[in-house]
């Protein structure tokens, strides 16, 4: 049954959950007055007399500024004592859902080329730091996709303070699994491992730990050495018997993401170099080869 959701106007009538976290709820809504859907995350308080935590401040900050057709809009921002809600606009589902629910056209090489582009457009500017399939929506009947979930986000030229616990080990660049300080290249590389499993619609690293990753990483990608990426040795990885590093018979990219063009293994190695001073930056990869056709 529909009721109001307890808001300081009770301008929107929930309609059902449609996501849980350790920070609140998430809802479907209808906007009373416009008579439109929105997403509502109500983010609860830990400690009552703290209010709003300075992730969430920073947050909306950033929504606020940004405008772009592939990031998720902020429409409304309501408090109360308890908790703040975060009203975005809504979209039915997110990319993991996309992919399972819609397999043949998920698949569709022209459909991942413009996906990918999509969000590739808008990541030179933020530091995501928590990009997933789950934190991109999906407009089904534009095909669109929009980023969302900023709550960790950085505009690239502020001071980050530097957080290891982001992601799961699946999307995790190297540098954060080995905790080295980091920059917008982590992004890049979470986007490399989502336009993968774009392709095969199963992630390119199922690493549980961190461990696990960065043995899955090295047996796909090759073990690193100081001359790929220089000062590697002083970050605490050992690598005094680097077969100890890998899992199994190495594989290329090819192998594993198999129906991918050569032009889009060449951009995907690109983005997936463990070196982050050599790997594709946003601008260049939207300049890549891989798009010139599409």
């Amino acid at each position: 049954m529909d009721y109001l959701i307890d808001t300081m106007d009770n301008k929107y009538e929930q309609l059902e959950t449609i996501g849980r976290g350790n920070f609140g709820e998430v809802y479907k809504c209808r906007d009373r007055e416009k008579n439109t859907f929105a997403s509502m995350k109500r983010i609860l308080f830990r400690y009552q007399d703290d209010g709003v935590p300075g992730s969430v401040i920073r947050g909306v900050a950033l929504l606020k500024e940004l405008d772009h057709p592939n990031i998720i809009s902020l429409l409304d921002v309501l408090d109360d004592e308890k908790w703040v809600d975060l009203v975005f606009e809504y979209l039915e589902m997110d990319l993991w859902r996309f992919m399972g629910t819609y397999p043949r056209i998920g698949k569709d090489p022209n459909l991942t080329k413009s996906f990918l582009y999509q969000i590739l457009s808008d990541s030179y500017r933020i530091l995501h730091r928590n990009l997933k399939p789950r934190n991109i929506m999906v407009d089904v009947d534009k095909k669109i996709v929009k980023i969302a979930d900023y709550g960790l986000a950085r505009p690239v030229d502020a001071p980050v303070a530097f957080t290891y616990q982001v992601l799961s080990p699946g999307y995790k660049a190297p540098e954060l699994l080995i905790d080295a300080k980091y920059s917008t290249p982590v992004d890049i590389w979470s986007v490399g491992c989502i336009f993968a499993e774009m392709v095969t619609h199963h992630p390119l690293f199922n690493g549980q730990c961190e461990h696990t990753a960065i043995m899955e990483m090295f047996s796909l990608l090759g073990v690193p050495n100081v001359e790929t990426w220089p000062g590697v040795t002083s970050l605490g990885i050992n690598l005094s018997n680097p077969e100890a590093l890998v899992s199994g018979v190495r594989r290329s990219l090819s192998d594993v993401v198999k129906g991918l063009e050569p032009t889009g293994i060449d951009l995907l190695a690109q983005m997936l170099c463990l070196n982050p001073c050599r790997r594709i930056t946003a601008r260049d990869a939207l300049i890549h080869a891989y798009f010139r056709n599409a």
